[in-house]
C-alpha cells in the first residue's frame, strides 16, 4: 500500500469514527483553498499534460505541469489512498468506506462507484488492466472486480490467499457451520495492501510478509513464501527487472528471481517505508516516514538519503521535469532533482 505504519493506523481510526458519527450517504467534498496542504496519499503521471494527487476528505488534485494545482469537486469526504488511470481519460480513486470513485474526462469530474460505511474498512490500491476491467483491494483481504468500466463491482474472496492452517479450518467451518463460515471470511485474510503489474504477472503484498502472485489478472493467485515478518507497504520492478519490496521499520529486500529469493538491503535510515518507484533515467526511489526519500542508482543494490523539506511522512512522490513531486502527510512538497 502507500500508506504508513502512522497512516494506517490513522486509516483504520478514521474509518471507525466515520461509521460512528458520519453519514450514511455520502457527501461531496468541500472545497479548500488550502487543499494541496492536507494530508496526501498517492498521485499517478497521466500524461504530460496531467498529473493527479488524492488524500484527505475526498480531495483530488489535478496538474498540468506538477507545479500548479488545483482542486478538483468530488462525491464524497472520505480519505483516498490510491489513484490510477488506465488511459488518459479513464481513471479511478479508492479510500476508506469502501469507497471508489471514477473520471471520463481526465479528472474534470468524477462519480461515485462504490460507498460502503457499513463495512468500517478502508480500500488500499486500484488497479486496470484497461478502461473496463479493474480490481480494488484493501484491508482484511477486501477485494472487488469490475468488467465494466465500475458500473458494477463484485466481491471476490481467494481461498487460495488463506494459510494453511487458516484453510484448514475455514474448511471445516465451510461444511458444518457455512453462517461462522461467511463471517470468518471478512477477517480471515491480512491487509493487502500494494498490488503492481508488470509484464502480465500481478505483484500483491500486504501485512505480516503477505506476498502472493497472478498470471490472470487477479483471477487465481499463489501464495509465496514470506520472506519477512512485517508488513509490506510497497513493491515495484527496476529497469533492469530486479523485484523491490519495502514495508516497516526501514526494510527492504530485493530479488533478482522473480520473487523466488531476497536479499535485504542495508539502508541508512530505519523509518517506515511507504512506497518504490523508478525514474525514466532508472533511478529507484523509496519514499518513508519522517521524510524519508532514498535514492539508488546501482538497481537498488545500495542507497544515499535525498534532503527533503521537513519530517512529514512522504507516501509516494514522481520525478516531473527537475522536480521529485511528493505528496506528504502535510500536502505536496518539492525537492529539485540532483544530476549524479
Amino acid at each position: 500500500m502507500k500508506l504508513t505504519t502512522f497512516s494506517f493506523a490513522a486509516v483504520l481510526s478514521l474509518s471507525a469514527q466515520a461509521a460512528d458519527s458520519g453519514p450514511i450517504q455520502a457527501q461531496p467534498a468541500y472545497q479548500l483553498p488550502l487543499a494541496q496542504h492536507s494530508l496526501l496519499t498517492d498521485l499517478v503521471k497521466v500524461s504530460d499534460q496531467l498529473y493527479v494527487a488524492v488524500g484527505d476528505r475526498g480531495h483530488v488534485l489535478t496538474s498540468s505541469n506538477g507545479a500548479d494545482w488545483a482542486q478538483a469537486a468530488t462525491p464524497l469526504q472520505s480519505l483516498l489512498t490510491s489513484v490510477y488511470f488506465a488511459d488518459p481519460q479513464h481513471g479511478w480513486a479508492v479510500g476508506h468506506d469502501a469507497s471508489i470513485i471514477a473520471t471520463k474526462d481526465a479528472g474534470k469530474s468524477w462519480l461515485l462507484q462504490q460507498y460502503k460505511p457499513e463495512t468500517d474498512k478502508p480500500l488500499f490500491d486500484i488497479l486496470f488492466e484497461n478502461s473496463s476491467h479493474g480490481i480494488a483491494l484493501g484491508a482484511y483481504g477486501m477485494f472487488f472486480r469490475t468488467t465494466d468500466g465500475g458500473n458494477s463491482w463484485l466481491a471476490e474472496f481467494h481461498e487460495e490467499l488463506v494459510g494453511d492452517e487458516d484453510r484448514e479450518f475455514l474448511q471445516e467451518l465451510k461444511e458444518t457451520d457455512p453462517e461462522g463460515y461467511e463471517a470468518e471470511k471478512a477477517s480471515i485474510l491480512p491487509h493487502f495492501n500494494r498490488v503492481y503489474l508488470h509484464q502480465g504477472t500481478l505483484y500483491l503484498v500486504g501485512e505480516a510478509g503477505f506476498f502472493a502472485t497472478s498470471q490472470d489478472f487477479g483471477k487465481s493467485w499463489v501464495r509465496q513464501p514470506e520472506f519477512y515478518n512485517g508488513s509490506l507497504f510497497g513493491i515495484t520492478k527496476t529497469a533492469k527487472g530486479s523485484l523491490i519490496a519495502v514495508g516497516l521499520r526501514g526494510h527492504a529486500f530485493r530479488s533478482t528471481d522473480e520473487g523466488q529469493s531476497w536479499q535485504a538491503i542495508s539502508l541508512p535510515s530505519q523509518a517506515t517505508l511507504n512506497s518504490a518507484f523508478s525514474d525514466d533515467a532508472g533511478h529507484l526511489y523509496l519514499t518513508g516516514n519522517a521524510g524519508t526519500l532514498l535514492k539508488s542508482t546501482d538497481d537498488g543494490v545500495t542507497f544515499v538519503n535525498t534532503a527533503t523539506q521537513d519530517s512529514k511522512a512522504i507516501l509516494n512522490a514522481l520525478v516531473i521535469g527537475q522536480q521529485l513531486v511528493q505528496v506528504t502527510e502535510a500536502g505536496l512538497r518539492f525537492t529539485p532533482v540532483k544530476e549524479d
